[in-house]
């Protein structure tokens, strides 16, 4: 068996097994080739993200109060160990999920008049409580679309769970480390975040589309492709004409076109020609008539022979 033969029951045995090559330098040369369609895509989704969180997404502010908590102990002893920090850290944790729990929310909510407008669940969402490791402190942190209301409702958690961490936990009292800030710059959205995202989603939605259409498409264009997937060899080529083509489509354009009936020929007119007044006057008038009669008989005879004569020479 020669080698030609080997190749083409190689290729054919490929074919059978369903296996695809990919050439990852064809995918980054049709990625290039449509590179400047994949960019303004980009751009148009980078704009469109960016006017969406401009003008359309709510913005919101941040307001932070932190407190800080220390045990009966701690308190009472001259000088707080290492161990006493390290238990009172641990503490934190359990501060932060009576921070958070059904009685300081929905204490606040009921005194803010805000238990009409929010459920725990959505109240929550509003609420976020930092426990930094190997402190006492703990953060509370609310996100609203009015700076204003975040910094009530910051200030009035941080009054309730105070209160309520020193009955539960048995704690002299909970010393305000930070009170709740006024938020003069919004914390969300992130215009310039959103036009990224939006650029980064077209450029790849673009480059997977134009890919996926190179990879289906199994059209033969080439000799290389003939011989892949037909493998056998091509014995010559034919130029293509585009002349031939245009004449081709006429061609069927006419034959399409109905065919219209032929128009009827119109009658010869033969013109009539009217003898000239004579005057009665005599002898001499009659005989002028009798002329001006015999001549006007013989144009008509004449214009009615030219008339006949003229379909026929047609």
């Amino acid at each position: 068996m020669s080698s030609f033969d080997e190749n083409l029951a190689l290729q054919r045995v490929q074919r059978d097994e369903g296996t695809i090559e990919i050439d990852l330098g064809e995918i980054l040369g049709v990625i290039f080739h449509r590179l400047w369609i994949i960019l303004i895509v980009a751009a148009i989704f980078g704009g469109m993200s960016y006017a969406f969180s401009k003008y359309v997404l709510p913005e919101k502010f941040q307001s932070t109060t932190k407190i800080y908590v220390l045990d009966k102990e701690a308190k009472d002893s001259a000088s707080a160990t290492y161990t006493d920090l390290q238990v009172g850290s641990q503490l934190t944790k359990d501060y932060a999920e009576l921070i958070t729990g059904r009685y300081v929310l929905e204490t606040v909510m009921k005194d803010m008049k805000l238990d009409k407008l929010y459920s725990y669940e959505e109240f929550l969402d509003k609420v976020d409580v930092v426990t930094p490791t190997d402190t006492r402190i703990v953060a509370i942190t609310v996100t609203d679309t009015d700076p204003a209301t975040a910094q009530l409702i910051a200030d009035a958690i941080r009054e309730v769970a105070s209160e309520h961490i020193t009955k539960v936990m048995a704690i002299d009292a909970v010393n305000v480390a930070e009170k709740a800030n006024f938020p003069l710059e919004k914390s969300s959205p992130h215009c310039i975040v959103w036009a990224l995202l939006g650029a980064m989603a077209g450029f790849f939605l673009m480059s997977c589309i134009f890919v996926f259409s190179y990879l289906s498409d199994d059209t033969i264009k080439t000799e290389e492709d003939i011989e892949k997937y037909l493998g056998t060899s091509a014995l010559g080529l034919i130029p293509f004409d585009e002349n031939v083509v245009e004449d081709i489509g006429n061609s069927k354009k006419k034959a399409r076109e109905p065919r219209r009936s032929p128009e009827p020929e119109e009658e010869p007119v033969i013109p009539q020609v009217m003898p000239a007044p004579v005057q009665a006057t005599g002898i001499q008038a009659a005989e002028a008539k009798g002329r001006a009669s015999k001549v006007a008989e013989a144009r008509y005879a004449q214009a009615r022979s030219q008339a006949t004569r003229k379909p026929a020479g047609k």
